[in-house]
């Protein structure tokens, strides 16, 4: 622990540099990346003995003189460390150039501090050991993530989006420490080692609040508004950090609190699955639907996050019925998706914001023909594109192949398990397959073709600083891809401490994990060597190059290219009425017509409902109690005084 806590003063000291250096902006940010990517990898090299070994006992400190901060590292603390330490500095690097903006120096320190801020308590929140020292980390979380969401605080969009940020943020919190609440009053200790001890209706009552409250932050659906806002409003490496790594937060909080309840009722299994499959499905189908491509990838986080919980769900199951090869399978493959996703959603916000920054355009129909201009950009993407599609030898295949086995386990199983199991097969499924259509859409649209804007033809490459991380996040897809033995070795360790679970035989999954490389293996060997046949063949062959199929047309143009919508509406409006479809079509009403419109908008039914069901009715409710608040002191007194009078009658 002490390593760790010396790792964190590092990653702090890389957040305050910024205001000492500011006056000399690269110099500055140079600071500020080094220190950060230093801290993180002494952050690592504490965390990974961790992952083998009994942690340390906790660490407990006095603060205010009548509160006790504690913290510990068990497996499940140190696996989800492991995107910590592992992603932050990765982002870290690619925000030296992306963050080139010497006007805004101040406002860039700023940014370095929160984002050391969010770091370390990110790190602490899965440290933490106590339910007073939980809830002070996890806010500090959320405040300095929202102030690296408003970033840009001059774009009226950005404020909205923070704003929307903060409510569900605060929101969440209100629900986790209402679970807080319920412990302590039965309980009458703030420590995590007595929750076990609670009745069982009180336990179904801390899971659900505390499901409410870290779904908010994973972005379970519908509890996922914000993220379409947040994401697109942040910078793209904060965009980076939130979605493949902050959102893991309320996966941790999931997993931890189901880990101390010691309940292997069937129903939290139950729930967990159900809420996996609808988030997974709806998320990866909001996403086909939307236009704006960082709004897009917030979407396919509220995907994974499914996924990440059908695995889950798949575990608690497996605890209820007594099958610990579908518990320890779903379990695994759902730590392991935290892992990948951490990586290929990455690196995707990444070349997302590549995009971005060299083109000023974040609609898809907008683009165009940037392979050519951005190829390692292009090439990355794709790569990370093929990985969260689930698709060999990538390493987004291995963890959605593990949570299909215990799932597929799960199909020996009588009755609701049964059909939950098969409908998780189902699930995943359907997710994979729209998953590989949306960014086949992304791809084809934003990197084929030609450009359909002044902005994408003028595009050029990202600097060096932008292209190593994407490079470094590419290249770990396809290692996970193709030596995934240890990384799910690594899931199994996260897995050590959870007691529901049972120890984890040394040699469990041995022969699937072989051959599951196997596979990976002779398939890259398979592309490989065919490309290496086709340079031989066409080596002394004169290649010409002519104008694409025009479909009859002999002068055609980039207006005469597939649309996002074109290629994905018929999808989508098979998801009705899930999705609400708005069309404006101006139509063809004159012999000679004019120019006609055609503009199709997906809307969240979530946010409408939540909107018309909730938020206007308050407003109302609210506008009508306005004339309480009437500037008069003596009646403000008079207010603080009733109130007291009614407490002192009332308790």
């Amino acid at each position: 622990m002490d390593t760790l806590f010396w790792a964190l003063a590092v990653i702090m000291a890389g957040g305050i540099l910024p205001f000492v250096l500011y006056r000399q902006f690269r110099m500055m940010k140079a600071a500020a990346v080094i220190v950060t990517i230093a801290g993180s990898l002494l952050g690592l090299l504490a965390v990974l003995p961790a992952l083998q070994d009994t942690g340390p006992p906790a660490v407990t400190w006095s603060w205010q003189h009548f509160l006790t901060l504690s913290f510990s590292l068990d497996a499940l603390s140190a696996f989800f460390l492991v995107p910590i330490f592992l992603i932050c500095p990765i982002a870290a690097l690619y925000s030296f150039h992306y963050m080139d903006h010497p006007d805004d120096a101040w406002r860039i320190a700023v940014n370095y501090f929160f984002f050391a801020v969010l770091i370390v308590s990110m790190a602490l929140v899965v440290c933490a050991d106590s339910l007073i020292t939980f809830a002070l980390v996890w806010e500090v979380m959320s405040l300095s993530s929202f102030f690296l969401v408003v970033h840009d605080f001059q774009k009226k969009e950005t404020r909205s989006a923070g704003y929307l940020y903060f409510i569900f943020a605060q929101t969440g919190a209100m629900c986790i420490f209402a679970a807080f609440g319920l412990i302590y009053s039965s309980t009458g200790s703030l420590s995590f080692a007595l929750i076990d001890q609670l009745p069982a209706q009180t336990k179904l009552a801390v899971f659900l609040l505390a499901l409410l409250g870290f779904g908010s932050k994973a972005g379970i659906f519908p509890l996922h508004i914000w993220l379409p806002h947040a994401h697109p409003a942040a910078p793209s490496h904060i965009s980076a950090i939130m979605s493949g790594v902050m959102i893991k937060m309320g996966i941790y909080g999931i997993f931890r609190i189901y880990t101390l309840l010691g309940d292997t009722s069937l129903l939290f299994g139950q729930i967990i699955l159900a809420a996996g499959m609808i988030s997974g499905v709806l998320g990866v189908v909001y996403a086909l639907g939307k236009h704006d491509i960082k709004r897009l990838l917030a979407y396919h986080s509220v995907e994974n996050i499914g996924i990440i919980l059908i695995g889950a769900g798949l575990g608690m199951i497996g605890i209820a019925t007594g099958r610990p090869a579908m518990a320890v399978f779903g379990f695994a493959g759902s730590l392991l998706h935290v892992l990948n996703h951490s990586i290929f959603k990455s690196l995707l916000f990444m070349g997302a914001g590549a995009v971005l920054q060299k083109t000023g355009i974040r609609h898809v129909d907008e683009l165009g023909g940037l392979i050519k201009r951005m190829p390692t950009t292009g090439r990355t993407f794709l790569v990370g594109s093929i990985s969260i599609s689930g698709l060999p030898p990538f390493n987004g295949f291995i963890s959605e192949f593990l949570i299909y086995f215990a799932a597929f386990h799960g199909l020996t199983l009588p009755g609701m398990p049964f059909l939950l199991a098969a409908l998780a097969i189902i699930s995943l499924a359907v997710i994979g397959g729209l998953a590989a259509a949306c960014f086949t859409k992304v791809v084809g649209i934003v990197f084929l073709g030609e450009p359909r804007s002044e902005g994408a033809a003028r595009a050029s490459e990202a600097q060096a600083s932008m292209l190593v991380p994407m490079w470094l996040l590419a290249l770990l897809c396809l290692f996970i891809g193709i030596f995934p033995e240890p990384f799910v070795r690594l899931a199994f360790s996260g897995l050590r401490d959870m007691t529901l679970l049972g120890p984890i035989e040394p040699g469990t999954g041995q022969e699937l994990l072989a051959n599951l490389a196997f596979a990976a293996r002779l398939f890259l060997g398979m592309v490989i060597a065919v490309t290496l046949l086709r340079k031989v063949l066409y080596a002394k062959k004169k290649i010409a190059s002519g104008p694409t199929w025009g479909c009859g047309f002999t002068q055609p143009n980039v207006r005469m290219q597939y649309t996002g919508t074109s290629y994905a509406m018929s999808v989508v409006e098979f998801f009705q009425p899930f999705v609400k479809i708005r069309a404006a079509y101006s139509g063809i009403r004159k012999i000679f017509p004019g120019r006609t419109t055609y503009e199709t908008h997906v809307d969240d039914i979530a946010e409408i409902g939540m909107t018309r069901y909730l938020v206007q009715p308050l407003a109302r409710t609210l506008d009508r109690l306005r004339w309480i608040q009437h500037g008069h002191i003596q009646l403000y007194i008079g207010y603080i005084v009733l109130t007291i009078i009614v407490l002192l009658l009332v308790f």
